[in-house]
């Protein structure tokens, strides 16, 4: 039996030599896919959203405001011919124009939370008025055709308004009394439609004598 040749052992060492070659060709295939796929990967990369800051702050609610308190108002026009007393409850007003003689006037209305105040009467009369820190009430009353303007400090008792209506001897009596700071009084006494000058009121007991006979007269609010 012969021996193989040079040649065959040649040739099987060229096929084992192709055979390393593929298999090392296929095996770095293989890691370059792999690396590849490491670096890149087919998943799409999570994005996160901004971020979301905190709400704007928002201004502080204005305080809300409340109607002026409850007090009394009294003083002269500027003009020193007459009186005005303004009492004021609840956001309501009521006020009394008077000069002591012939003229005067009762009027009615609202304060605003501002402390203005608009107040209206019998025949046009109408009063404007500013509620200032509390202290006092500067405005004006339109009465019978002329303005006039006036100061309302604040009244303390016995200082204020007062008012007395009754009948006597047949006869409807409606008075009303401004009792100014320092204890003067200016008032109108109405019997029947008729006004005068009102007698002297008793300001701590609100007494009155008239035509003989003794009526009380009240502090008037709204």
């Amino acid at each position: 039996m012969k021996r193989p040749g040079p040649l065959l052992t040649l040739l099987a060492g060229l096929l084992l030599a192709v055979f390393m070659l593929t298999l090392n060709a296929t095996t770095g295939t293989k890691n370059a896919s792999s690396s590849s796929q490491e670096a890149s990967p087919s998943a799409t990369p999570q994005v996160s959203p901004p971020p979301t800051g905190a709400p704007p702050s928002s201004s502080p609610p204005p305080p809300s405001k409340s109607a002026p308190p409850n007090a009394d108002y009294a003083g002269r026009t500027d003009d020193n011919s007459s009186a005005v007393a303004v009492s004021l409850r609840g956001g309501k007003a009521i006020a009394y124009f008077c000069d002591g003689r012939s003229k005067e006037s009762w009027l009615k209305g609202d304060v605003k939370d501002d402390g203005t105040m608009k107040l209206t009467g019998k025949n046009g009369a109408e009063l404007n008025g500013t509620l200032k820190d509390g202290s006092s009430i500067r405005g004006t009353v339109d009465l019978g055709g002329q303005r006039y303007a006036f100061t309302a400090d604040k009244a303390v008792k016995p200082s204020g308004l007062y008012r007395a209506t009754a009948t006597v001897r047949g006869a409807k009596l409606d008075g009303g009394w401004i009792v100014l700071p320092g204890g003067k009084q200016v008032g109108i006494l109405d019997r029947d439609g008729k006004p005068a000058a009102a007698p002297t009121i008793d300001p701590e007991s609100g007494t009155v004598t008239v035509d003989g006979q003794t009526l009380t007269a009240s502090p008037v609010t709204p």
